[in-house]
Parts: C-alpha cells; structure tokens; sequence
C-alpha cells in the first residue's frame, strides 16, 4: 500500500505545533487514487498557512491509527529517523500515523517542558490527528523512554477513550535510587567478571581508593530508601503504575536487553508495591530483545520494531495471531511507500 504524507500546524494552549500525518493512500480500484503528492498541507484550526486545495483524503478503511509520542529531548524525526522511518512502514501497512513536536521543541513555539507536562500537547495531537482522518475513533500511543512515561501518564490523567492501545518501549522510571540500585546489580556485578578489571588492579593501573569510595557511595544512595512505601504518594512512577492499572485497552511492552533504562524498569516494577502484577497481566504483550540498545539504532533492530509493532497492530484491529508476535521478526523489511524526506 502507497502512503502520503501531510505537514500540518496546530494549536495547543496558545502556542503551535507542527506535526506530520502519514495517511494510507488506497487502491485505484476501491477508494480512488493509489497514490497522490507526497507532500501536502491539513487544514487544521489555527493553521492559516494550509492549502484546502491541497488537502488529501485519508482512506475510509483505515482501522486504528497509531500517534508517536517523542522521547526528549528530540524532535519528531527521532534518532536515526527512527520516528519518520516508523511512520512510513505503519502507514504504507495501513495504519494513519502521526508525529509531532511538543511546546518547546523542534519547530513548536512555546518553552521547553519535561515529560511530565506533555498531556496537553498529547491530547491536541490527538484532536488534530482526527481531524486530518476523520474516519479514526481508535488510536494508539507508541512511545520510547520517557515517552512511554508520557503516554501512560496521558491516559491515567485524561482516561481519553480514544486511546484503545499503548506501545511502551524501554519505559523510563528513573530516580537516584533505582539507578544506583541497577548499577550495583548489572555493572559492578558484571565488573568483578571482566578480565580487564583484574589486569588493571593488580598493575596498579586502578585507584583501587577510587573505585571503593565510588561502589560505597552507589551502595548508600541504593539503600537510601524503601523501593516502595517510602516513596512520594503521587511520584510520577505511581502515576505511570496508576495508569497502566486503570488502561482497558492493550499493551504492547518491548525492553532491550542492552539498555540500562529497560533493566532499571524491570528492576523497579519487581520490587515496587504500586507495579505488582502489572508487566504479566493478561492485557500486556511483551518482547525482550536480548540484543538490543535503548534506540534500537540498527536497521535489524529497527526493523524487528517496526515488525513486531505492526503485527501487535494487527491483532488489535482483529487480523493476527498473537502466537505469530512471537516469532523472531525480520531482520530487514523495507516499507513499501515512499521515501522521500518530509521532516
């Protein structure tokens, strides 16, 4: 399936945001032209710069679409395109995606805030996203990092009823003690194992001194409080536990092995009241890839995200096999739509 794609401007408290939409183009034998200019403007309120002649009409038969939430601090490109690269392989399968800058950032007007305070901006992507495809009643939020954070922090403060799926990748969870708590657990323990360490310590190449006061320090902050009662009532890890309870739709969960972040995640949900049973309920499907960084920054790696998306996607909008997910993805699966760069 062909794809276009429609740069928009829209408004979210006064300020305004840029966003682009990626629309499924249908067949020439269903819904009119397979495939029209890869570029054009979306009327949207507060976007006086749009070209209603340009305007394209998204495909009826779209079933869910699928909003981008970006990580910070980056735009809606992504590292290594990966959030353009995305939107281009869900579209041209079918799927109305979208990505957007938040207030602050890239080419939004406004000032910069943290993933905290992006509900706003979320919940305006959503009403332009509808806009620019009417016929969209089911979406999706797919986020990496601390837009995973955001996203479970949108519907836990917003139960928008749109949102009928989260995407959550290498989710962020970050205090000073659960950091400190993961490097204890996976570098230092690792480090006693390494050949190298050795060979400098006993060279004298190591400020043993050092390395003692560093391990002590690391171990006081890890220990410094209880992973669960002690922490702030309404801390923004709660709120993301609070939201990940309360979401009836499904959760796709995909954690690298390589990444600091997705163990720092699992090492606080295991050992935090407020996330007890969450990763294993039965709305969650999750995928480790043992061999992953945190941004997936090969093109084997970004495209088993996109496949494993993709066929998640597909078992929401009632056409996959959950059993399939768990098959290894492919390593390399170029879209079928165009290429050309629309930032």
């Amino acid at each position: 399936m062909k794809f276009v794609e429609q740069a928009m401007v829209f408004p979210c408290a006064g300020d305004l945001l840029p966003g682009i939409v990626a629309l499924p183009q249908p067949s020439p034998n269903t819904h009119g032209p397979a495939r029209g200019s890869n570029r054009a403007a979306l009327v949207v309120p507060g976007n006086r710069g749009s070209d209603p002649e340009r305007a394209v009409t998204p495909d009826p038969s779209a079933r869910c679409g699928v909003l981008i939430v970006v990580g910070g601090p980056q735009y809606r490109v992504g590292s290594h395109r990966q959030f353009l690269l995305l939107a281009r392989r869900l579209a041209a399968e079918g799927y109305p995606t979208m990505r957007f800058d938040y207030r602050g950032m890239g080419d939004a007007s406004g000032e910069m805030r943290g993933f905290e305070e992006v509900s706003a901006d979320i919940g305006a992507a959503l009403d332009a996203f509808q806009l620019a495809c009417p016929s969209l009643r089911r979406i999706v939020l797919w986020g990496l990092c601390d837009a995973a954070s955001a996203a479970l922090l949108y519907v836990q403060k917003t139960r928008d009823q749109r949102v009928v799926g989260l995407a959550l990748l290498n989710p962020w969870v970050r205090s000073e003690t659960s950091l400190a708590q993961t490097h204890i657990k996976h570098y230092y323990g690792q480090r006693l194992l390494q050949r190298d360490f050795w060979s400098k310590l006993l060279s004298g190449q190591m400020d043993m001194v050092k390395s003692v006061r560093d391990l002590v320090q690391t171990a006081r902050v890890a220990h410094r409080q209880g992973p669960a009662d002690e922490r702030p009532a309404r801390s923004f890890q709660d709120r993301m536990a609070d939201g990940w309870r309360r979401f009836s739709g499904k959760i796709l969960l995909i954690l690298s092995g390589e990444d600091y972040t997705a163990r720092e995640f699992l090492e606080f949900s295991g050992a935090n009241l407020a996330w007890s049973g969450l990763i294993e309920a039965t709305k969650v499907h999750r995928i480790d890839l043992p061999d992953a960084d945190h941004t997936f920054s090969s093109l084997a790696l970004r495209s088993a995200v996109e496949e494993l998306t993709v066929g998640w996607l597909d078992t929401l909008s009632g056409g996959g096999d959950d059993n399939a997910m768990a098959a290894t993805p492919a390593a390399d699966s170029p879209s079928s739509g165009q290429e050309e760069s629309l930032a």
